[in-house]
């Protein structure tokens, strides 16, 4: 009888996994043979690349072997295996296809230990899991890898290895910008990460804060407790952090950052972005500031450029009551006389919208205080006059027809019940025309018309007669009420009068001369009637008034655009056209972290320091600066004016700290009867394209484009390795070469014997070594330490030949070499891989010694 068998046991996902796999990865992992692990790389990436999925998860079993820890070989094999994988993922674009199990083999080392086992000694599963962090870090945008990697990112953020963590937090913030959704689920581990020190979190939580803002809340405080721990970049995150806190218009959120706000004021670094996130609160809490307004007042004396924002905010409190306007208006128009800041145009706007939602602070004539001068002191003098006699008046108020003069305390009350007291006042008008038309020549029938209607020489006597004539008049203008509220206008009034027809704000427009843009008509144009003159003799005229008569003569008198900041005019008018400028330029041409201006032997030069934004695990510059020294600083003064004013929502003032600064910049570069910055960036609001053209060529010369590159992703300029993260990994692995092969070096005997000598060369680590043959196994010469690399330039073939040349120069601090290779594409590589390695071994050195200070 024949015996029938069944099938055979199940086989284990292990056996399944190499029956499926490519045959060399068979081998390789299967018998953990490192000496056919190299051949994996002499196959094509399509031909492995259905093998992938299944290879990470045998490399999973090996890693997860009890014994993987002191296994030099399976290590070996994995690391060897985990690069072949994921470089072929890359070059396949199949990154979705296999995530699953790369985030499995990535989740997997979180089962053992992270930490370093000796100094700068990272254990096995924490190489596995920067490797894979590498490749994971390059797909950041991709929604279907993000959900997969961001729940295991936020494991690790616990994991205890530095470096991985590092990494994971360049991760989240690059996946913030696309993905914020998927991390504020894991908020909590977020911002517990945060306040155990890992401060690149905090580029994450403005993002997540949208999505998840309770967590945040909660911990608020404990976040702002850092401040002094952080550097600059991670303060302003912090402080971008609280901006987005209060656009949520959350008033207990808001009250409890206004002390932390109000303490970090001080501090010119942030003092603008700080204004904003406070002129945000006093939108919709003002009483909140309230307390705090004594102390922005000493600020504000003491830093004027600060003025124009503060305005806002005691402009909004002052909105709240009528006891909190009367306690703003005085610092308001205190700094209305203030000439050491521009702002005067925003604190008369506040000032007027205040006075106007109070009528009763100033009385009937408010209005007429604004037109009485084109200086602003003057009028600062007469809204304090007026604020001292409504304080003394305001127990003894009379009835809503009584006129009160700003300079006096006397009382006078005009009815115009009767007709006949009517006609008494209009033959005092009559008077006090015929008076006034007779010291200034004037012809009496001038009536009110549109200025269309009038010659050009007429209109130039209105204007020039305005400071003489319009002060005695709207001085002693009160507005006459009848019985049912309406303003009674008088038809005999001269057109000299009306700050519409004559007040130079409102003469732009032929078209339309009544007409002004919307700051400009809350100054210049009052929206009821005009009002009624009463005559008064001059000699009876208050003080203030008769000063004004004899000092603002038609030669003195000044527009009032000439006491407005002309710069801030011009950016406003521009304002649109600035910021998009300057987004489209900051793609092309990087805009330094830091300038100075240094003498030189035939005239000044711009020191210029470049780092990198992201500061990532393997940064070329998170320590250490790209430093250019150029010929031509005002081009670049120019573009970092620009930048300056894409990163506010408001255009810039002449006093603004930033601005300032440049100017300063600027004043160093200039010739003496030179134009002034202010000017200089009014004529040509962008700089010439041939400038840009230097400016570019020049960033070519020095080989930056080598070292940094715009990320499109990140909206900002980074490093090689940041823009690069998978080639990092390979760049940074101990003993690999970056760059090997043959090159020709110039031979100098004498100063007219020059040869050329074949030689191999070996980039790798910190130095370029080079054998004295053209074999590598020549011995070696002695190597050039690239710490000590201060340029590497290019020589060109011929002067007028612009194309990049094959020869280069390295420049040490006692030596120069020249090389020459094979062909311009060559050339390209070395001169790339060179600069890379010699700004990573100058990041090195510089983070040795930070460690050691």
């Amino acid at each position: 009888m024949t015996e029938t068998r069944g099938p055979g046991p199940a086989q284990s996902p292990a056996v399944i996994s190499l029956l499926i796999m490519h045959q060399l990865f068979r081998l390789v992992l299967g018998q953990k043979d490192l000496s056919r692990a190299g051949d994996l790389f002499s196959l094509d990436d399509s031909e492995i690349e259905d093998s992938l999925t299944e290879a990470l998860e045998q490399i999973k079993i090996i890693s997860s072997s009890s014994d993987y820890q002191t296994n030099n070989n399976d290590q070996a094999v994995v690391e060897v295996c985990i690069t072949r994988i994921t470089t072929a993922i890359r070059e396949t674009g199949s990154i979705e296809k296999h995530a699953r199990a790369l985030v499995g083999l990535w989740d997997s080392c979180l089962e053992h230990s992270l930490r370093p086992c000796g100094k700068d000694e990272d254990t096995p599963h924490a190489k596995i899991a920067s490797d894979i962090m590498s490749c994971i870090l390059q797909n950041y945008g991709r929604a279907p890898v993000a959900a997969l990697a961001v729940p295991v990112a936020a494991k690790f953020l616990g994991g205890g290895d530095a470096g991985v963590c590092r990494s994971v937090s360049s991760y989240l913030a690059l996946a913030a910008t696309a993905q914020a959704g998927l991390l504020a689920r894991h908020t909590d581990a977020i911002v517990e990460s945060a306040l155990r020190g890992n401060a690149m979190l905090l580029r994450v939580l403005p993002a997540v804060y949208e999505k998840q803002p309770q967590p945040i809340n909660r911990h608020l405080m404990d976040l702002l407790a850092l401040m002094p721990q952080l550097e600059q970049p991670e303060q302003y995150h912090l402080l971008r952090l609280l901006h987005v806190a209060a656009k949520r218009k959350q008033p207990e959120v808001a009250q409890k950052c206004i002390p932390f706000l109000i303490g970090h004021l001080k501090d010119s670094t942030h003092s603008d972005v700080i204004l904003n996130i406070l002129t945000e609160i006093a939108g919709y809490d003002p009483v909140a500031l309230n307390t705090f307004l004594p102390m922005m007042k000493e600020i504000g004396e003491r830093f004027p450029y600060l003025i124009g924002q503060m305005a806002k905010i005691y402009g909004a409190v002052g909105h709240v009551d009528e006891e909190r306007a009367r306690s703003c208006l005085p610092f308001l128009v205190s700094q209305l006389a203030n000439m050491e800041h521009s702002f005067h145009h925003i604190l008369l706007l506040e000032i007027k919208s205040i006075t106007d939602t109070f009528s009763s602070i100033l009385g009937p004539q408010s209005r007429d205080i604004f037109r009485m001068s084109n200086s602003f002191t003057t009028v600062a003098r007469l809204l304090t006059q007026q604020l001292e006699t409504a304080q003394a008046r305001s127990s003894r108020k009379k009835t809503s027809t009584e006129v009160e003069f700003p300079e006096k305390l006397e009382e006078i009350k005009l009815t115009l019940a009767e007709n006949e007291d009517h006609e008494k006042l209009q033959v005092k008008i009559q008077a006090f025309e015929d008076k006034i038309n007779a010291e200034s020549n004037t012809p009496s029938s001038i009536r009110r018309y549109s200025l269309g209607q009038f010659s050009k020489e007429e209109r130039k006597d209105i204007r020039f007669n305005r400071s003489k004539s319009l002060a005695l008049h709207t001085a002693l203008t009160k507005s006459l009420s009848s019985d049912d509220g309406e303003v009674v206008e008088s038809e005999d009034v001269p057109a000299s009068i009306f700050v519409s027809e004559t007040d130079p704000l409102s003469q732009g427009n032929d078209k339309s001369p009544f007409k002004a843009d919307s700051d400009r008509s809350q100054l210049g144009n009052s929206t009821v009637s005009h009002p009624t003159i009463v005559y008064t003799e001059s000699e009876n005229l208050p003080e203030t008034v008769q000063e004004n008569c004899q000092e603002e003569t038609p030669e003195t008198t000044a527009s009032p655009v000439e006491y407005q900041d002309k710069l801030y005019l011009h950016l406003k008018e521009n304002f649109s056209k600035v910021k998009a400028y300057a987004v489209e330029i900051g793609k092309k041409i990087p805009v330094p972290d830091q300038c100075t201006i240094e003498d030189s032997v035939r005239s000044c030069v711009a020191k210029l320091f470049f780092t990198c934004s992201l500061k990532g695990h393997y940064c070329l510059y998170s320590k250490s600066s790209f430093i250019l020294i150029s010929q031509e600083p005002q081009p670049w003064i120019h573009i970092m004016f620009l930048f300056q004013q894409s990163l506010f929502p408001e255009p810039l003032s002449i006093q603004s700290h930033s601005v300032q600064f440049l100017r300063a910049l600027w004043e160093k570069t200039q010739a003496e009867g030179a134009h002034s910055f202010e000017t200089a960036m009014m004529e040509s609001t962008f700089p010439q394209q041939k400038d840009l053209d230097q400016v570019q060529l020049h960033l070519e010369e020095v080989r930056f484009f080598d070292v940094f590159g715009f990320s499109e992703a990140a909206g900002a300029w980074q490093c090689f390795m940041c823009n690069n993260p998978d080639k990092a990994t390979v760049i940074n692995q101990d003993g690999q070469p970056l760059i090997e092969g043959k090159l020709k070096e110039k031979q100098v005997r004498w100063k007219f014997i020059k040869r050329w000598k074949t030689r191999y060369f070996t980039l790798a680590g910190n130095q370029l070594l080079f054998q004295k043959g053209k074999s590598k196994d020549d011995p070696d010469d002695s190597p050039i330490e690239l710490s000590k690399v201060q340029s590497v330039k290019v020589v060109a073939r011929k002067r007028r030949d612009r194309s990049l040349p094959r020869a280069f120069e390295i420049f040490t601090d006692n030596k120069t070499y020249v090389f020459k290779a094979k062909d311009e594409k060559n050339a390209e590589e070395w001169l790339q891989c060179i600069n890379v390695a010699v700004a990573q071994a100058k990041e090195r050195e510089s983070r040795e010694v930070t460690t050691y200070l």
